[in-house]
């Protein structure tokens, strides 16, 4: 019998240095850490137009380690969006904890897979006690249980989903079986100032949109409760903690018994506002969000964990875990965490670790003050900008800040000359049928400094357009 074949690529590859580019990635990292805070937020032209030299057919034999991570550090790290300095107001994009840094580094060289204990006993460990951690930092019921996901989009889906069963069960009817052909009629109800991926959501799941009710809002984006028909145990509910633009909160208290009573299912996106339950002063936001039934949120925006942490939330276990289960001769459960049962994933990178991880150097305090921070930012921003002169259009009661100069246009212009100008960035929206300018402060490394280079900035550009 020959021996078996053995590609000369592969040795080549196996024989590299590997401890040699990681320290020259460590190397380029630093870098990079050391100049993210006065960097232009946004990439020049020039450096956008160095992202011709990544423009290449893919070689036909392999590039060395060194010659990979000099390209991409010459010519990408300088057209990167500096998401982690202090002066990044776009979308809600938090930052990136040392800790959780520090972690994501290690466990990407540990490359597990947390589908189940047997794969990753660390990562299943510490799945389990971050999921206690979060339920009793955002105070919700003994009963819950997390699912870590790629993102709120992600969790959404699955609490919906968890949703969509759990009421057709309690209807007599398993779609888990039978699908959804001759499954009773769901009444599905949203506010009119629902997200975008909740919408979405309900598409892929097989609720549709065309036929949703859509409860009218205020003018801050809360479902007007008057306004939300009788509901029953059909009704699948989508609340909002924190509107996507207002940063708005709705009256859990009020609709979520209202709902209990009813035998409805509630779910709320909570994709940044969530974590404020995780400070008493903002129980006036969140008070009666422990009564919904399940919970999506992400903790890369306002935990400052990386990207790619959602978590989904849900005090129905068996029903979670029955909309997610699988079944295989080759798949081997625990009476230890078995993450898989909990996220429509089975491959997934150990993202938890980096949660954990922030967690773990902020505490119950430091998570606390962090979202408070945020939001006293975010109120000192807004004061900033209308004292100069430009109108401010929500209420800040968390995060977000919206701004209008004048008109439509002059509101655009301004936007965009702000977006060119490198000092900060920030992006547009439509509220209310108007352009406004939205603020969203979402990272720990923002300081008052940064909000005054940023806002005398914004009104530097305002002056020159006519204020």
């Amino acid at each position: 019998m020959k021996g078996l074949y053995s590609s000369k690529i592969l040795a080549k590859i196996r024989e590299e240095n590997l401890e040699q580019g990681l320290e020259l990635a460590h190397n380029m990292s630093v870098n990079y850490l050391k100049q993210v805070d006065t960097m232009r937020v946004f990439p020049s032209p020039a450096a956008l137009d160095n992202l011709m030299f990544f423009e290449e057919e893919l070689a036909d034999y392999p590039q060395n380690t060194s010659a990979i991570l000099t390209q991409l550090h010459t010519y990408g790290s300088p057209s990167t969006v500096a998401q982690t300095g202090g002066r990044y107001f776009g979308f809600v994009c938090g930052g990136i904890l040392p800790a959780s840094l520090a972690v994501k580094w290690l466990t990407d060289v540990w490359d597990q897979n947390p589908a189940m204990y047997v794969m990753s006993p660390v990562v299943s460990k510490i799945e389990a006690v971050t999921e206690a951690w979060v339920r009793d930092l955002l105070q919700l019921p003994q009963t819950t249980v997390a699912g870590f996901v790629s993102g709120s989009s992600t969790a959404t889906i699955i609490g919906l989903t968890t949703g969509r069963n759990y009421l057709l069960q309690n209807l007599g009817y398993d779609c888990l079986k039978n699908g959804l052909t001759d499954a009773p009629e769901l009444k599905i109800i949203v506010g009119a100032g629902a997200h975008s991926t909740v919408y979405k959501a309900l598409s892929i799941i097989g609720l549709g949109n065309n036929r949703l009710i859509k409860v009218p809002a205020d003018k801050q984006g809360r479902m007007i409760v008057d306004k939300l028909p009788d509901l029953d145990n059909r009704t699948l509910l989508i609340l909002q903690a924190g509107h996507v633009n207002t940063g708005a909160f709705d009256d859990f208290n009020t609709i979520c018994q209202r709902a209990n009573q009813a035998g409805a299912y509630v779910h709320v996106d909570g994709a940044f506002g969530l974590w404020a339950a995780a400070n008493d002063r903002f129980s006036h936001l969140t008070r009666g969000l422990e009564l919904a039934d399940s919970w999506s949120t992400d903790a890369h925006k306002t935990l400052n964990a990386p990207y790619d942490n959602g978590i989904i939330l849900c005090k129905h276990q068996d029903m979670l875990v029955n909309s997610m289960h699988m079944t295989g001769s080759y798949i081997i459960y625990s009476e230890n965490r078995d993450g898989m049962l909990y996220t429509a994933e089975m491959s997934r990178r150990a993202r938890v670790v980096e949660l954990w991880a922030s967690l773990k150097a902020l505490g119950k305090i430091g998570v606390a003050e962090l979202v408070w921070e945020l939001h006293h930012k975010a109120k000192y921003f807004s004061e900033q900008l209308a004292a100069a002169g430009l109108e401010i259009v929500n209420d800040v009661v968390f995060n977000q800040v919206l701004v209008r100069f004048q008109s439509d246009h002059k509101t655009e212009l301004l936007i965009k000359k702000v977006q060119e100008s490198g000092v900060c960035w920030l992006g547009g929206a439509k509220w209310q049928g108007q352009s406004v300018m939205r603020i969203s402060v979402s990272s720990y490394k923002t300081t008052k400094k940064d909000i005054d280079l940023s806002a005398n900035d914004i009104v530097r550009i305002a002056k020159a357009l006519g204020l």
